[in-house]
């Protein structure tokens, strides 16, 4: 027997996952992140694959990039591309790439995905080219509906994240969206409520505190 908590989050996650189902997105529960590691490599498989990424904390600090390269997959290091002849090969290679790794900034009790972007060179591969999205989300992303995950996105996630990226907007100084245009990097709102493909996106959720 799990914790309270534990048991809690496997309960959520098993109605999420259900939510998932309709919407043409395959959806997995993990209690821990060694666990989810173990999942992805499954859902990788043995031959080599080329893997992109996007930003995200939880994978920045919880060694998701390290598994699959550790495993013999191709990662697709982002930040070795820095000239502008370099960075138009690596949208090439993230476009094109077997599998996209990322987290969602919230996901709705309902199954569907919040994303807040600056450039969008994260949500658009969610949208479109990678053969295969794997969404990680600790279950600390879990809200009640769209305007729920909108707001968290806007006053939990983006404020730490300007902190991070030394962002100069309002909601650095007061951990509160002001709604600012000037220097916004919330200038994209994703909400996908389905995939067109289906099993193309799979979202691991994790039964642990995760990113922001």
């Amino acid at each position: 027997m799990g914790t309270p908590r534990q048991t809690f989050y496997a309960n959520q996650a098993a109605s999420i996952i259900k939510k998932l189902e309709a919407r043409k997105m395959k959806g997995y529960y993990c209690e821990n992140v060694q666990e989810a590691k173990k999942k992805i490599l499954e859902l990788l498989g043995e031959n080599a694959k080329n893997i992109a990424y996007g930003g995200s904390m939880t994978l920045d600090e919880n060694g998701f990039k390290d598994c699959v390269k550790d495993a013999g997959h191709n990662l697709v290091v982002r930040e070795n591309y820095k000239t502008p002849e370099e960075i138009k090969e690596l949208k090439a290679l993230q476009i094109n790439s077997d599998v996209f790794m990322m987290s969602t900034n919230a996901i709705t009790l309902d199954g569907e995905l919040i994303n807040i972007d600056a450039r969008g060179n994260r949500v658009c591969y969610l949208i479109y080219g990678p053969e295969e999205v794997f969404v990680i989300a600790g279950m600390n992303k879990v809200v009640a509906t769209v305007d729920d995950g909108i707001r968290r996105v806007r006053n939990e996630a983006t404020p730490p994240n300007c902190n991070r990226l030394g962002t100069d907007t309002p909601c650095a100084i007061t951990g509160k969206c002001a709604d600012c245009l000037t220097n916004s990097i919330c200038s994209n709102i994703v909400v996908t409520r389905t995939s067109f493909i289906k099993d193309r996106i799979k979202v691991i959720l994790v039964g642990e505190t995760l990113g922001y």
